[in-house]
């Protein structure tokens, strides 16, 4: 189920031509917050687009809004899931959002 999950959130970083930095940190979140919670598969995709809207917030100057979200996902999930599901990620991971990778290094170091 992750690499269908992987395939939908590489075509909506595509639609939203966002940033790679985006993508790789979405995935990172996605990742880790898996490795903490047991989920059901209804609720991948809702993880991907809250962990897609985080990484925006983080990395893009102008990060699609959760309206955006909403309607590229066919309208399946409200803003108030959107948002709660944003909120569980950030406490499960304590808001730490990026872990130092060689990416990482070369950014910001060279």
């Amino acid at each position: 189920m992750r690499a269908i999950l992987a395939d939908w959130l590489i075509e909506v970083h595509g639609k939203f031509e966002l940033m790679p930095e985006s993508l790789y940190l979405t995935f990172n979140i996605v990742d880790r917050y898996l490795s903490f919670k047991k989920v059901f598969r209804r609720d991948l995709q809702l993880i991907g687009i809250s962990a897609m809207l985080i990484a925006c917030k983080y990395e893009e100057i102008w990060a699609p809004e959760v309206n955006d979200f909403i309607c590229i996902s066919d309208k399946t999930y409200t803003r108030e899931k959107i948002l709660a599901m944003e909120k569980d990620i950030l406490d499960v991971l304590e808001w730490t959002l990026t872990v130092p990778t060689p990416y990482v290094f070369l950014v910001r170091f060279l």
